[in-house]
């Protein structure tokens, strides 16, 4: 009996969510161990645009380089500690900004913990955002460093790839919530 599995995803989202900057990037693989950079930037809500705004403003753009790229997964940062409870609920709130447009587009969703990224594109899971920016340049061979919170994505989406090219079980499936 000859077990075959179903396809990886190859075009992902991924997805760095913050409430005022919510950094994407859209990946696929490449030849080989390289990966081609579809597009990646900032979602910038600005500082007096009110939380539900900034979420519909994440959710609706996010939901636009969707139906533009058509990605097969997403990608998103996971969970992380926070001292602040009010950084928790904005971050958490636009993470599921990010996770409802994935889940209308019936996109299977994986998640990362951010030490887990910084380890697997720096080296280190301690690195700064500098660092990460600097490492994602290089290995995807851009003009040009991104800015910190889209490098982030670049990074998640890296990591993403690279996990299902080695077939590593790293990439979890996010369960229902």
């Amino acid at each position: 009996m000859v077990l075959t599995l179903p396809p990886l995803p190859v075009r992902i989202l991924a997805v760095d969510p913050a409430l005022r900057n919510t950094g994407y990037a859209l990946l696929e693989p490449g030849d080989g161990p390289t990966m081609r950079v579809l597009d990646f930037g900032v979602i910038t809500n600005p500082a007096k645009l009110g939380q539900s705004r900034c979420l519909m403003a994440i959710r609706d753009r996010l939901w636009e380089l969707i139906k533009q790229f058509e990605p097969e997964a997403c990608a998103v940062e996971g969970v992380i500690y926070v001292q602040s409870h009010r950084t928790a609920i904005s971050l958490g709130a636009a993470r599921g900004a990010a996770l409802i447009a994935a889940a209308e587009a019936g996109l299977k969703v994986y998640e990362y913990a951010p030490r887990l990224v910084k380890q697997a594109v720096v080296g280190r899971g301690a690195a700064d955002k500098t660092q990460v920016a600097y490492m994602v340049r290089a290995m995807l061979r851009l003009r040009e460093t991104p800015p910190p919170d889209a490098a982030d994505a670049l990074a998640i989406g890296i990591t993403h790839l690279h996990s299902l090219q080695a077939h590593h079980p790293a990439a979890r499936e996010r369960r229902e919530l």
